[in-house]
């Protein structure tokens, strides 16, 4: 046996060591969107709860190209829509969802959203991923399909219907519109849509390739309960994140 462990998510001596940690974490989640290119114009957002003030989340500022995002220039937004701290404009959208899905999800302190290439394509089919390959049953019966489009979210009730459809599940395929993950941490947030990005991907290879062969109900969710869980989300974050920071130092500024 190997005398060595594997990390575990770190706990904080003080709330403002525990902020700065989801800050960074936040900002290095857009230079992380910015690299794999789910930015679309002004589209997109993710979020984490202040770890103090609970109906407050900070959020990146609308009209800001991710891959320039840095710690000082998020924002502290609460559950009305006012800017608490930070001297930018916020996104209408990540408001509207975002505060619904906070207020429902209380176990989950950070939620992920954009338009991805992918994750987009594969929406306009109104279907759930399949259970094909052994990355896509971290979602099986972990992910749920909103199937109401209306536009641009700017109504606090289709937050509210969004958060309501995702109910107790990890992530949500918005039809006609993108992906939608949560996590106990941005970290956890952000590997699930990296990850389901790529498997709408798979996916949308496969069909068009041939008859994908499902992985049967017992196994998938064998599977699911060994790649799926809240530590296997962080864990996978970990060294992406050691990655962009390496290369993008300033977004801690």
């Amino acid at each position: 046996m190997s005398q060595f462990s594997l990390p575990v998510p770190p706990t904080f001596d003080s709330i403002e060591a525990d902020r700065l940690h989801r800050q960074q974490r936040l900002a290095a989640a857009f230079r992380l969107f910015a690299h794999y290119e789910f930015d679309e114009g002004v589209a997109g957002h993710i979020t984490v709860r202040d770890p103090e003030y609970s109906d407050c989340f900070w959020v990146n500022p609308i009209g800001m190209y991710f891959g320039h995002i840095r710690v000082s220039d998020l924002l502290l937004v609460n559950h009305q829509g006012e800017v608490i701290k930070g001297n930018k404009p916020v996104n209408k959208a990540a408001f509207a969802i975002h505060s619904q899905i906070h207020q429902a999800r209380p176990d989950m302190d950070a939620a992920a959203h954009s338009h991805s290439l992918y994750g987009k394509t594969w929406s306009t089919l109104g279907r759930l991923l399949d259970p094909i390959t052994q990355d896509a049953c971290a979602f099986y019966e972990d992910h749920a399909l909103f199937k109401d489009y209306t536009g641009v979210v700017f109504n606090l009730s289709e937050g509210q219907r969004i958060a309501a459809t995702l109910g107790n599940t990890k992530a949500a395929i918005l039809q006609n519109h993108g992906l939608l993950t949560v996590g106990q941490t941005v970290d956890e947030a952000v590997w699930w849509f990296i990850s389901m990005n790529r498997c709408c991907h798979t996916q949308l290879m496969a069909e068009a390739a041939g008859k994908p062969v499902l992985i049967d109900p017992e196994t998938a969710r064998l599977a699911h309960g060994q790649i799926g869980s809240h530590f296997k989300g962080w864990f996978s974050f970990q060294s992406m994140y050691d990655k962009i920071v390496r290369q993008e130092p300033d977004l801690l500024e």
